[in-house]
């Protein structure tokens, strides 16, 4: 399965989330809800509401800011 990670742009919790998903060779599909408003009402659905980034979802579920995140 291949990981989907919802960022918006200017978000370091995402930056960072987004380089150690590259360093360990994962694959995945990066949507930017701050360029692609219409998947906002998808990322809201996976945080239970919540207007946080970074989400990451993979085999193992849907992770909402693991390592902090950013309001939006």
């Amino acid at each position: 399965m291949r990981a989907t990670l919802y960022v918006i742009s200017d978000c370091p919790h995402c930056s960072a989330l987004r380089s150690e998903l590259e360093r360990s060779g994962t694959s995945f599909e990066e949507i930017d809800v701050s360029a692609r408003r219409e998947k906002i009402p998808e990322l809201l659905k996976l945080t239970r509401g919540k207007r946080i980034v970074p989400v990451l979802v993979d085999q193992s579920g849907v992770r909402v800011a693991p390592c902090g995140g950013t309001t939006f």
